[in-house]
């Protein structure tokens, strides 16, 4: 019956705003699209969660920006989305400001806490303890959520920090039902959470999992989203909630201190800048890896002809394969955090190191990993995370990415403020040719150092034509993102699919080791089996991202999000 409630609930509401309703100025959808997006004409939100867009598409709906609404999303997800959604973790936005017609990135991604080392994960015998790296309170690094979004609001938006969290303070204290996606998300991690009462408190009913429709409630969490409405962010990083994060610390063996808290910083970063095609493409730059590779990739695709071969052809996975092998190579090599380490970037990025990378790329037959050493791009200087992306009527757009890194982080909540902590520290390379939990490997660029930002695949991006917004998208997914993002822009651009069917179609995966392209399921046996005869190991596994995706197109907005993830809801404002 609860449940039943939550979806009329969630219908009426995209009466009020009105969203998505057709007239005679509604665009006019192909006849020949298996899959059609949502279109609207004053903006519009699209999030892994409904409650979050419904939230966003208001602040849209009232006259508020982009960056409005994104914060507004970001916060509602922290208390609707817990696994992903956050103010334990960090991330990183981009944003597109119509005034200046410039991009600009905010780096809120956790740091390490000044007492880390970099063999704090390794055991006596100099193996890593994985159980330490990923489920205790040394795992987690020093959140930048909150700060992160409160720079957004002050540098480009038009909402107050209060008016922002207004929708998560709602949910928080008066609850909201459970959806299918949160329950199943909560089913096998009774075991984890039963190191942390406080976690168990809030997340398990009397000891049970939480069945959709039920009514959950985050009372503590409340409390502290309403301390950081009336103090600012002063209450998180300073203040009686930043009290009890280092206490817990203290208490249980972490280093988060009171002084990494204070002085904990976001940061304003110039956004990594390629073409592709006549389009352009603005996205992270490190200690994300994403931006890196993402245009690395796209310089080195852009020289066959994608589109004659055909989406998802053998020839085109070919070649997309063999150019994530080279970036996933060049990723363990070289990418960390650029405020402690020299990274190649405008090397990397280089139209001219793409076409070097191009010898090492055979087409009619795979390159053994064994084979693929990172190179030297000096010469050429000159599982659980979420996105959401937002566009308005004024030109504006967001495309943010943040995560606790695994499904609700370390599983730890901080006692008395419901707030749960980031595992982040992970993404260091706790010991060089160790892979991480997504497999990843690297090398002293991203070992551990006090204060030091994790390297991440986050790739919150925006395309750009004629100085607007095109295409704003990102996804979660570990080491995956980088590629699922990749297939997006492909999709739409060489492809002509709209935002829908880019969205829908099947994925693929390589990052150098293991040697495997991993796939989804809908590739045809005959493909398969040409890239088996081209030296492929191919590797169906489960599905990839959940890709939140927004278009501008001749005066209407249009999106989706990915069906591979239940409970996301994409909302265009009429």
């Amino acid at each position: 019956m609860h449940f039943r409630k939550f979806i009329q609930l969630c219908l009426i509401c995209t009466l009020i705003f009105p969203i998505s309703t057709f007239s005679q100025d509604a665009p006019i959808f192909s006849g020949n699209d298996i899959f059609h997006p949502i279109y609207g004409k004053r903006g519009m939100v699209a999030s892994q969660e409904a409650l979050a867009t419904l939230a966003g598409a208001k602040v849209l709906q009232e006259g508020g920006n982009a960056i409005d609404a994104a914060v507004t999303v970001g916060f509602v997800l922290a208390v609707t989305l817990p696994r992903a959604g956050n103010i334990g973790g960090g991330g990183f936005m981009v944003v597109f400001d119509a005034k200046t017609k410039k991009a600009i990135t905010i780096d809120y991604r956790e740091k390490a806490p000044v007492k880390a080392t970099a063999d704090m994960f390794l055991d006596e015998n100099g193996d890593v303890d994985n159980e330490k790296a990923r489920f205790s309170l040394l795992s987690s690094g020093v959140p930048g959520t909150v700060a992160g979004f409160a720079l957004a609001l002050e540098k480009y938006g038009t909402y107050s920090l209060a008016k922002a969290l207004a929708p998560a303070i709602h949910y928080a204290e008066n609850g909201f039902p459970v959806s299918p996606g949160l329950s199943d998300s909560l089913k096998g991690l009774k075991k984890r959470f039963a190191k942390c009462p406080a976690s168990m408190k809030i997340f398990f009913k009397n000891g049970e999992c939480y069945e959709p429709g039920e009514m959950i409630y985050q009372k503590d969490l409340a409390q502290s989203l309403k301390k950081i409405a009336e103090e600012g962010t002063k209450a998180f990083y300073e203040g009686e909630i930043a009290q009890k994060i280092a206490n817990e610390m203290q208490q249980n063996g972490g280093l988060i201190s009171l002084e990494d808290l204070k002085i904990y910083r976001p940061s304003i970063r110039t956004p990594i800048y390629g073409s592709y095609r006549g389009y352009d493409v603005y996205s992270m730059p490190p200690p994300s890896s994403g931006g890196v590779h993402l245009v690395q990739m796209l310089n080195i695709l852009e020289h066959y002809p994608l589109k004659k071969w055909g989406q998802n052809s053998a020839q085109t996975i070919h070649v997309m394969a063999e150019a994530m092998k080279l970036a996933y190579a060049d990723r363990a090599k070289h990418l960390g955090d650029p405020d402690f380490v020299k990274v190649p970037i405008s090397g990397i990025i280089s139209k001219s190191y793409a076409k070097h990378l191009l010898s090492k790329i055979n087409l009619q037959q795979a390159t053994s990993s064994k084979k693929i050493l990172a190179d030297d791009p000096w010469k050429h200087e000159s599982n659980d995370t979420t996105h959401f992306s937002v566009m308005d009527q004024y030109g504006n757009a967001v495309s943010n990415t943040y995560t606790l890194n695994f499904s609700y982080g370390s599983g730890f909540t901080v006692p008395g403020t419901g707030i749960l902590l980031n595992n982040e520290m992970d993404d260091f390379v706790a010991k060089p040719g160790v892979p991480n939990a997504f497999g990843l490997l690297g090398g002293k660029a991203n070992a551990i150092e006090p204060q030091k930002r994790m390297l991440s695949s986050m790739t919150p991006t925006i395309v750009v034509k004629d100085d607007k917004p095109f295409l704003v998208t990102g996804s979660p997914g570990g080491s995956r993102i980088i590629t699922t993002t990749l297939q997006i822009i492909l999709n739409v651009i060489d492809h002509d699919l709209n935002v829908a069917e880019a969205s829908n179609m099947p994925r693929i995966h390589h990052q150098w080791y293991p040697d495997e392209i991993r796939t989804e399921k809908g590739l045809s046996f005959d493909t398969l089996d040409l890239l088996r005869q081209k030296g492929h190991k191919v590797v169906q596994k489960s599905v990839m991202g959940s890709t939140q995706s927004i278009m501008w197109d001749k005066g209407f907005f249009f999106g989706a999000s990915d069906p591979r993830r239940v409970d996301a809801l994409t909302v265009g404002v009429k």
